[in-house]
């Protein structure tokens, strides 16, 4: 496809790959939004595109991201997972996966589960923005913010309002694609 995209994705297959199907993209999924913000800690330091080339990798070791099986990971499921060079070998970002896991499964269980517990930042509907120019693109906003207060106070760890802010654009409770990007029309219209 030879078209207009953001330029953050530059010419990786791969990360245009990402750009064009996925990104920004409404997920309402509690599981998908789950293994977003996972790898969304992960990210913390690194680049995305480290992150997306070993989401697979990602995935394998961490069961397909089914929080009831992490969430009874023992010392030796994090050994396992801390000695697999297909990821990154984080212990506090592993230990913290597992924690989340447990986390999860409690605010599955409230009304509106995990999905409607995020969704609620931004009033159950996506932020439609117009940035003009990547300068115009927020690295945070007053609902990463208030995210990222909520989810610390549950005990979730690695999801600053910088992460949180990725997380809600990666996940299209932020539109976020340039106005001058062939994906801004289409993931509006996917809001409605």
């Amino acid at each position: 496809m030879d078209c207009e995209r953001c330029p953050w994705c530059g010419t990786d297959p791969l990360y245009q790959a990402y750009h064009d199907h996925e990104w920004g993209v409404p997920e309402r999924d509690s599981r998908a939004l789950w293994e977003m913000l996972v790898l969304d800690g992960f990210q913390a330091g690194l680049s995305w595109i480290t992150i997306l080339k070993k989401r697979d990798n990602f995935r394998r070791v961490f069961d397909d991201f089914d929080p009831e099986r992490v969430a009874r990971w023992g010392e030796e499921e994090v050994a396992r997972a801390l000695s697999d060079a297909g990821i990154v070998r984080h212990r506090g970002k592993i230990v913290s996966t597992v924690q989340g896991a447990r986390i999860y499964l409690e605010l599955q269980e409230r009304p509106g589960g995990f999905a409607g517990f995020l969704w609620g930042f931004v009033g159950g509907e996506p932020i439609q923005t117009n940035p003009a120019t990547p300068a115009d693109v927020l690295t945070e906003s007053a609902e990463s913010r208030a995210m990222s207060r909520a989810l610390r106070a549950e005990g979730f760890r690695f999801c600053g309002p910088v992460i949180t802010y990725a997380f809600m654009q990666a996940t299209g409770m932020v539109n976020d694609h340039l106005t001058t990007c062939h994906r801004h029309r289409a993931v509006a219209a996917l809001a409605r």
